[in-house]
């Protein structure tokens, strides 16, 4: 359950990727990790970890508390979540696509 959530959290659709000169530790936080939105019984099992965005912005925000935070600041619920259903998709992810600026699987060899 553990590798699921920590690599669902970090290789989704679109993602966020940029060189050093460029990277920006907001947008990382918000674009390059997700907001995966998880059946209230899952979040509570996992301590709210889906609430991965709020995390990177501030990790030393307590689990318990993440929640919280993402209900009282209006920028961390413009993230769009990621359904359980949609985070399937994320299986096929394999490479940043610095082109289409997006994670890509396998298939994006083939037009190579």
């Amino acid at each position: 359950m553990g590798v699921w959530l920590f690599y669902v959290q970090h290789n989704f659709v679109p993602g966020y990727w940029a060189r050093e000169g460029e990277w920006d530790r907001i947008k990382a936080s918000l674009e390059g990790s997700s907001y995966y939105k998880l059946p209230r019984i899952l979040q509570w099992f996992t301590g709210n970890i889906g609430i991965h965005h709020v995390h990177h912005v501030r990790p030393s925000i307590p689990n318990y508390k993440l929640q919280a935070c993402y209900d009282s600041i209006a920028e961390l619920r413009q993230v769009k979540p990621l359904t359980l259903r949609a985070s399937l998709q994320s299986l096929k992810l394999r490479f940043w696509d610095e082109q289409r600026r997006k994670m890509v699987g396998m298939e994006a060899l083939k037009v190579l």
